[in-house]
């Protein structure tokens, strides 16, 4: 019935188009278009544009001409055809792309949009005329006739920004790139990531989910093109396992002679040459003005009291009064001084700054608080630091807790609330960020996080930008992110490529068994035989994930609350990759007619057909 009534609404609307004049541009209104961040700014003029098959992207400058070439790439693939980049003057219809340095009260993001016979964004910079084609695209995606008036958009805050770790868990490439784009098309500027990227230098720290440094470079480019500065953050001197593991020299050791393979030992020589090689190497792909440390939980579960070697440490270095606090406070402001002489500022998070140190902080270090402390919002900015809120308030943890989302926009949240206390101005404050934690690892694929990481996202754009609480009700603020949709280019990683049926699974001419193969409600698949579902288990576990390399594949007794047992076909020249959803390894058949897990350098993964 649906394609009849297509082919009838077809023949229909065919008819109309030579029955009746096109209507007219949308005449001026005094409620602004909708966007996400909502415009607080508009006077209605004229009588509106139209977007058309004539339409061309006007452009004369290189800045202009390099904004243009993103914007015409991403209408194509947001649907609205091929546009030319022209030089020239405009005529009706075009779109105007404008980067006016005299426009100084614009800043470095803002712009102004004007709606009519042309549409013209004007920015003072090259990212500001950017952001305004952000807007253009998400009131092209509601249609193609504007209403006509003008708007003058500024934001509020410089850092809008997504944390994202995946320093344990790999997150697919894919999603990533898909984040980057989603953070651009909302006015989102910073992306935090903490990960791992494969160590030449350190070769012993290699163990999985590494990013090549290719893949890195890749997402760098992408987030300079979209305007997404992408800040890494190797955190110390505590959690560092993923780094330090396999060196039992360099971990803290406690007055028992216990080793402590998640912190760095701050008292060691060594141990700061290490940290800064891998600063240095990072260096390599990640071209950001930041360095993030980290510098949170190191004596979480624990104390220094276990520790006299600390103690030791900070009164040789700083006299007698000198706490075990102030070899922490040592090691940030000694990396902190090393980041500098790099050209990078460091950011760190607010937990360590008990108030217990007699040495502060380098000033100008970048404090990003989550926790609540002693020492307070209000005091760290009276004491000149660049302020992050990080809000717990505003994490997403897999399979833990998720941010209110709703209650967070009826409470007209904005940056200054932070956890434990709201200040009364927002000066000295940077910005806000989401965060996004993998503390129980399998708790949630990577699709299933998307689901509750764009209404955060939205939110979070609209509380750095500008007004917090632009609509009445929070299901009026949420019908703004359906009329804009998603990024042009963003890939939809819930499609499986297969329908659901029965399969042989074949490799180079070999069987390897008959699943039932279903997709599941976040978009992987399931592997079903006679004797239960393909899963992985067994081998270490990290954050309660089998991470380990070369780990067999089982069959278990199916369970549709099991994230291990989903998977990702991916399509390759001649068949498929089979991945696992919360692994993120690819599966190859070992010599013995067995399934196992890999990173996909360090075993070729097979490539399956399914018949």
């Amino acid at each position: 019935m649906r394609a009849c009534r297509q082919i009838l609404g077809a023949a229909t609307a065919a008819l109309l188009l030579f029955a009746a004049p096109l209507p007219a541009a949308a005449a001026p209104t005094a409620t602004p278009p909708v966007t996400v961040p909502a415009l607080t700014d508009w006077t209605p003029e004229g009588a509106g544009y139209t977007y058309g098959t004539g339409t061309r992207l006007v452009a004369a400058t290189p800045a202009e001409r390099e904004v243009a070439a993103v914007l015409a790439d991403d209408l194509r693939d947001a649907g609205h055809g091929t546009v030319p980049v022209v030089d020239g003057a405009p005529r009706a219809g075009d779109v105007v792309v404008d980067v006016d340095p005299a426009r100084t009260a614009l800043g470095a993001e803002g712009y102004e949009l004007r709606s009519g016979d042309t549409l013209t964004v004007t920015g003072a910079t090259g990212t500001g005329a950017f952001y305004g084609t952000r807007t253009i695209l998400q009131l092209l995606a509601q249609g193609d006739r504007l209403p006509g008036g003008r708007t003058v958009d500024i934001p509020r805050y410089p850092e809008r920004g997504v944390g994202v770790c995946a320093c344990y868990i790999h997150v697919s490439l894919p999603w990533l790139e898909n984040l980057v784009r989603e953070m651009s098309y909302h006015k989102l500027n910073q992306l935090l990531l903490e990960l791992k990227v494969k160590s030449d230098a350190h070769p012993e720290a290699n163990t999985w989910g590494y990013y090549s440094k290719d893949e890195i470079r890749r997402l760098v480019a992408l987030g300079e093109r979209y305007h997404v500065e992408i800040i890494p953050e190797i955190n110390s001197p505590g959690h560092m396992d993923p780094w330090i593991e396999n060196r039992p020299d360099l971990q803290l050791t406690d007055s028992g002679g216990v080793k402590q393979p998640s912190r760095l030992d701050v008292t060691q020589q060594a141990a700061f040459t290490y940290y800064t090689s891998l600063i240095d190497e990072y260096a390599e792909v990640f071209p950001a003005r930041s360095w993030h440390m980290g510098a949170d939980e190191y004596m979480l579960g624990s104390d220094f009291a276990k520790y006299p070697q600390i103690l030791a440490y900070a009164r040789q270095k700083y006299g007698a009064n000198a706490t075990p606090q102030d070899a922490f406070v040592d090691f940030v402001n000694r990396v902190q001084a090393y980041a500098a002489g790099k050209g990078k500022r460091l950011r760190i998070w607010n937990d360590g700054l008990t108030g217990a140190n007699t040495v502060p902080v380098t000033a100008g270090t970048t404090v990003e608080h989550w926790l609540n402390v002693a020492v307070k919002p209000s005091q760290l900015l009276a004491q000149g630091y660049p302020l992050m809120n990080a809000a717990y308030a505003l994490y997403l943890i897999r399979g833990g807790f998720h941010s209110d989302t709703a209650g967070l926009y009826a409470q007209s949240w904005d940056p200054r609330s932070f956890e434990g206390e709201k200040v009364a101005s927002s000066s000295g404050i940077v910005g806000a960020k989401i965060s996004l934690w993998p503390d129980n690892g399998r708790g949630e694929t990577e699709n299933e996080v998307a689901v509750g990481l764009w209404p955060a996202l939205r939110h979070v754009s609209q509380a750095t930008w500008g007004d917090p609480h632009p609509d009445a009700t929070y299901a009026q603020f949420t019908a703004r992110g359906t009329a804009v949709g998603h990024a042009p280019g963003r890939r939809d990683l819930t499609r499986v490529p297969v329908p659901n049926g029965r399969y042989t699974l074949g490799a180079a001419g070999r069987s390897y068994g008959t699943y039932d193969i279903s997709r599941t409600t976040d978009g992987y698949v399931t592997l079903r035989a006679s004797d239960g579902c393909l899963d992985v288990r067994g081998g270490k576990l990290t954050l309660n994930t089998p991470l380990q390399p070369g780990v067999v594949l089982t069959r278990a007794a199916c369970d549709a609350g099991s994230t291990v047992q989903r998977w990702e076909l991916q399509p390759v020249p001649g068949g498929f990759l089979l991945v696992n959803a919360i692994t993120r390894m690819t599966i190859s058949a070992t010599s013995d007619g067995r399934l196992a897990q890999y990173p996909p350098d360090q075993q070729p993964p097979t490539v399956w057909q399914l018949s």
